[in-house]
């Protein structure tokens, strides 16, 4: 089997995706546990066998690795949840994967680092949406506590300078 084969989602599956105008399916795989993961120009979508999918734009995903050894990719979503989803073929692992990486970045304008009290980490990303408008997400882990309010006008402070960056208001 070629590096780079794709196994299409079958027509009667594509018809639960209900893309909007102006969406197109790039690649998708079949999962191991059966159900499909679909990279679309807007959305990632994981379709199960009965049922509507589930629909993730890109920018509720903040990064994937893919383990190659296992075939399973690691989504972390904005939220801070993850989600393993592991290949059922290496090709379809590639394929993905790749489209995955472009379509995620595709998504990120710019990012900033900010240091915050008791040596933690945040991020402010700039993100375009599914229709090309701007705007910002504030990412840390489960440790920053986002309440303390030395910790909030760090990230104001940071996250208006990211939007002042672009012209974006306030």
């Amino acid at each position: 089997m070629a590096l780079f084969s794709r196994r299409r989602i079958p027509a009667a599956d594509r018809t639960r995706l209900d893309l909007p105008p102006g969406d197109t399916v790039l690649v998708s795989t079949e999962l191991a546990d059966g159900r499909w993961a679909v990279a679309t120009r807007r959305a990632l979508h994981l379709l199960g066998p009965e049922g509507p999918a589930v629909r993730h734009p890109w920018s509720e995903v903040d990064h994937g690795s893919l383990d190659a050894a296992t075939r399973t990719m690691t989504l972390r979503w904005v939220s801070g949840e993850s989600e393993h989803l592991t290949f059922a073929e290496v090709p379809g692992s590639y394929a993905f994967s790749q489209t995955f990486r472009e379509r995620v970045q595709q998504s990120v304008v710019h990012a900033a680092s900010v240091t915050l009290p008791g040596d933690h980490r945040a991020r402010i990303v700039l993100r375009r949406d599914e229709d090309g408008g701007l705007f910002t997400q504030v990412l840390g882990d489960a440790s920053v506590d986002m309440s303390d309010p030395a910790v909030a006008a760090i990230l104001d402070a940071a996250e208006d300078e990211v939007r002042d960056a672009v012209g974006l208001p306030r």
